[in-house]
């Protein structure tokens, strides 16, 4: 694996790229980013008109939860499907399972039978992204894939952007079930472009399968999570604690399921703790995931409430965290290797920083400052990814790199899960409703920004014990 992208950026030119023999594959991969990351965001934008209209407000985290579940367990099969199968019928499949959630979602009455089409969504956009950068290394040489990684990037940047735009679009000019239709047409058009222009006699060899696909840990851990966002609805004194404890068990089963795999593990050895420092980064990883889903989750919906703002502004101001992702990464693109545990710290520490500031200013504001919040949390991240995904595989074994590699989006997806589904336990303890008073809805919002605090406070000293160098 070549551990630094940049070493071969000096022998490819955007002409090539952009030229007649990869021109097509490189439609395909950002068709297929664009539809994942600008859903999630538009998703964001719809939540409150949609519980408005149909209800659930104590199932918003599982409209998220659900999408990431999907994501999580066919994305770490995404890799074993190309093996056998190549790349066309896999991901047009997957763009036909995300159509069909898309359709779902539009004709749902009911927020059960949303979820339902959220959960087929997060299947088929998570075998989306995966496969599509199993695609970058099967259709483009090496030495393009920096610019190719560069163009997708900035897809993915510019879909978080309009994700909102087009949420919101919908839904104030027509309704909120036609942006459902909208993706739901856009993913069959990139499901009869598959069909079109990836052969299988263009399919490169990417691999060779030697494993049987994990049904029963993945199977595990999603029952862990749904254990957890279960917790939520209609919390009590005796329910929620045995459905917290349970799902904390079940993903202790996983783990040690997983640990017992041997060549077949998905993580490396000991993924979560402070025993090494491969653990300790990917436990980084999985608490700052948790701290900040509560501004996709509930940010939109409570400064519709408490600043009196159309959802358009609202729905940007969540993408605040993709531009400042964007910009954060390329800030530090040209950075050497021997500064890494310096991003890595500093982007973690403003993270921090900006979780915090969001308890004291959900409710005042100004909304600028909720947007220059939410545009430093992205950019935390940003700047430290990088030097994140360099480091991990420059501390992995031999024997673990690649595993530790599928390892980080695996992990920050659960992160995610997991962080909308405690969300929600909190937002419902706290007493958080469709039609309360505007009272009632600040002191929810401060509750559930202070809560997310103490992961990013446990994920800071994860930091500090993944860039440390050893005794």
């Amino acid at each position: 694996m070549n551990t630094n992208p940049g070493s071969h950026a000096v022998n490819s030119r955007w002409k090539e790229v952009l030229g007649k023999s990869h021109r097509k594959p490189l439609v395909l991969v950002c068709l297929a980013v664009w539809l994942h990351a600008s859903m999630v965001t538009a998703m964001s934008t719809l939540v409150p008109i949609i519980v408005r209209e149909i209800g659930g407000v104590s199932l918003i985290p599982w409209t998220f939860a659900l999408y990431e579940i999907g994501s999580i367990v066919v994305g770490a099969g995404s890799g074993l499907l190309v093996y056998r199968y190549q790349l066309r019928n896999p991901m047009s499949y997957a763009a036909l399972v995300f159509a069909s959630g898309s359709i779902i979602c539009a004709l749902a009455h009911f927020m059960p039978v949303l979820l339902l089409g959220r959960l087929l969504q997060g299947v088929g956009g998570g075998g989306l992204i995966a496969i599509s950068f199993i695609a970058i290394g099967a259709l483009f040489p090496e030495r393009l894939m920096p610019r190719v990684m560069a163009a997708v990037s900035a897809i993915w940047g510019a879909s978080a952007f309009l994700g909102p735009l087009i949420g919101a679009f919908f839904a104030q000019q027509l309704s909120w079930q036609s942006a459902f239709w909208f993706f739901a047409i856009m993913s069959v058009v990139l499901s009869i472009w598959i069909r079109s222009h990836v052969s299988e006699q263009s399919d490169h060899e990417v691999g060779e399968a030697n494993h049987s696909f994990p049904v029963r840990r993945l199977s595990v851990l999603s029952v862990g999570v749904l254990l957890i966002a279960a917790a939520g609805i209609d919390p009590s004194i005796g329910k929620t604690p045995i459905l917290v404890l349970s799902g904390i068990g079940f993903l202790g089963w996983f783990l040690r399921m997983d640990a017992r795999g041997g060549g077949n593990r998905l993580l490396p050895e000991r993924p979560i703790g402070f025993q090494n420092r491969v653990g300790a980064g990917l436990t980084m990883i999985l608490c700052f995931a948790m701290s900040t889903m509560v501004v996709t989750v509930y940010g939109p919906l409570f400064m519709v409430h408490i600043h009196k703002i159309p959802i358009l502004t609202a729905g940007y101001v969540v993408a605040c965290t993709a531009v400042g992702w964007s910009l954060g990464a390329v800030a530090v693109s040209g950075i050497s290797i021997s500064k890494d545990s310096r991003a890595i710290m500093f982007g973690m520490s403003v993270l921090t920083l900006s979780i915090t500031g969001f308890v004291y200013v959900i409710v005042d504001g100004p909304v600028y400052l909720l947007a220059l919040l939410a545009l430093s949390e992205g950019a935390g991240f940003g700047v430290a990814w990088t030097s994140i995904l360099r480091r991990m595989l420059t501390l992995a074994g031999h024997e673990d790199r690649e595993r530790a590699s599928a390892a980080i989006p695996t992990i920050h997806r659960l992160g995610y899960a997991i962080g909308a589904a405690y969300i929600g336990i909190v937002a419902n303890v706290v007493g958080l409703e469709v039609n309360v008073a505007n009272e009632t809805v600040e002191s929810v919002a401060q509750w559930i920004f202070l809560a997310s605090l103490p992961f990013a406070l446990f994920g800071l000293l994860a930091t500090w014990k993944f860039v440390r160098k050893p005794q």
